[in-house]
């Protein structure tokens, strides 16, 4: 039993007894370039949280599909919360599951974009719990972890492709999408002049600075192998963390 939705209320309560340690997914429905899918950040956040899951029989909870990305508005398809919104969703969800016994919350996420604004959920989660004085309100921990982030992930996306890893549309994040979905690799004709920048405004800017979505990245690099490489190392990585973070004060 790892998916929440996919368990009973008496199996939860059972499980809460051995441990109070729950993941959580989070990623974005948004472009990611010609040949990203436009769930590439839930896509790879939701697989990784599932391994992690399986490798420490931990709960994994429903992944959040939409996260803020207000940037990428521009593009067809693209869904985003506002920031404020996203603070209450999140603040919500750990609130629901602090009352049910719920105290460590570890947040797998594939969005760089939900970064400033998750950090921001946890301290309105906090003071919000600690004004309704539920049990064990100054024992919640919650935590973001960045899969792309993880060192021996950073140093594998390094070591295949270089400089044309990019910040946006990666050739490890697509390869990733093509492991979890080999019959959906999607092919189209990329330009070889692609935007170096990194900066990022509001919708409109970003679709002149980076027409095609991407932001120095060359995905046709990616294959399903590579993804398999980086799956594995994201869980392995990923997984020693959850359990070092359920029992650190």
């Amino acid at each position: 039993m790892t998916r929440l939705h996919l368990a009973t209320w008496t199996e939860v309560e059972v499980y809460l007894e051995r441990s109070q340690g729950i993941i959580l997914p989070i990623g974005s429905t948004e472009q990611h370039g010609p040949t990203g899918l436009i769930g590439t950040d839930a896509i790879c956040a939701e697989a990784i949280a599932q391994g992690v899951g399986e490798a420490t029989q931990a709960l994994v909870a429903p992944t959040i599909n939409v996260g803020m990305a207000l940037h990428h508005t521009a593009f067809p398809g693209s869904i985003s919360l506002r920031p404020s919104t996203l603070i209450l969703v999140v603040r919500d969800y750990i609130s629901s599951l602090v009352k049910a016994g719920f105290t460590r919350f570890f947040f797998i996420n594939g969005h760089g974009g939900n970064v400033a604004t998750l950090k921001a959920a946890f301290a309105e989660t906090y003071a919000v719990l600690a004004d309704l004085n539920l049990p064990n309100s100054d024992r919640i921990r919650c935590q973001v972890n960045n899969w792309y982030m993880c060192s021996s992930v950073y140093r594998l996306a390094k070591e295949l492709y270089g400089n044309q890893e990019g910040s946006h549309a990666t050739p490890s994040e697509v390869a990733l999408t093509q492991y979890v979905y080999p019959d959906i690799i999607k092919q189209a004709e990329l330009s070889p002049h692609v935007s170096q920048d990194h900066r990022i405004y509001g919708a409109a800017d970003f679709r002149r600075r980076y027409p095609d979505g991407r932001m120095g990245s060359n995905p046709a690099l990616a294959t399903p192998d590579h993804g398999k490489q980086f799956y594995e190392l994201a869980v392995k990585e990923l997984s020693n963390s959850y359990l070092e973070f359920l029992t650190a004060e």
